[in-house]
């Protein structure tokens, strides 16, 4: 048997023995093999810090909430389109209860390099949820390359239990889909 076939099968054995030995920290082998988690998959963990550079917040912490995992950036156009829609929602659906989700939050995650700029965005579309966070290197930001994230606006749906259920929801799709998770 080649040698190049035994040592990467074996590498394969050690991601997988280690990713399911290590379930709560590392959410599976897509993450390590550079691809985007998908629908099903839990949400990778984020943890950056927030608007105000002195809090930190982490995705994991709003389990128990149904999560729009919004990527966003104050300079890009579509974005700043989309986020009437988004508080919209959020007013919508912020204290409904899901089949598995108690409320609705967004954690907004800025590909900013500015952060007055993120500030004055923030603030002029009313973007009133509690959780934005930026490790202020725009594209270069590794949860940029962990989500797959290739243009912005760009999301993820995650229920209570962390698990993706959708991607890329725009307009009203976002709350047709959360609507058909209410209890």
């Amino acid at each position: 048997m080649n040698v190049f076939v035994k040592t990467s099968g074996l590498l394969i054995i050690f991601l997988i023995s280690f990713v399911t030995t290590e379930s709560e920290n590392i959410t599976n082998v897509t993450t390590y093999l550079n691809q985007p988690p998908k629908i099903g998959d839990i949400a990778p963990e984020i943890n950056l810090l927030s608007v105000n550079r002195s809090t930190s917040y982490k995705l994991s912490s709003l389990r128990g909430k149904m999560v729009l995992l919004n990527f966003w950036a104050s300079l890009a156009a579509p974005c700043r389109f989309e986020n009437p829609n988004l508080v919209k929602t959020y007013n919508q659906f912020k204290n409904k209860s899901f089949k598995n989700a108690n409320g609705f939050t967004i954690y907004s995650v800025s590909l900013d390099s500015n952060v007055e700029n993120w500030k004055k965005a923030i603030e002029k579309d009313g973007l009133i949820w509690p959780y934005h966070v930026s490790d202020l290197k725009a594209y270069d930001s590794e949860v940029v390359s962990l989500y797959g994230v290739r243009s912005i606006p760009y999301n993820y749906l995650i229920d209570g239990d962390g698990k993706i259920l959708a991607v890329n929801l725009r307009g009203g799709q976002l709350s047709q889909t959360l609507q058909k998770y209410l209890k």
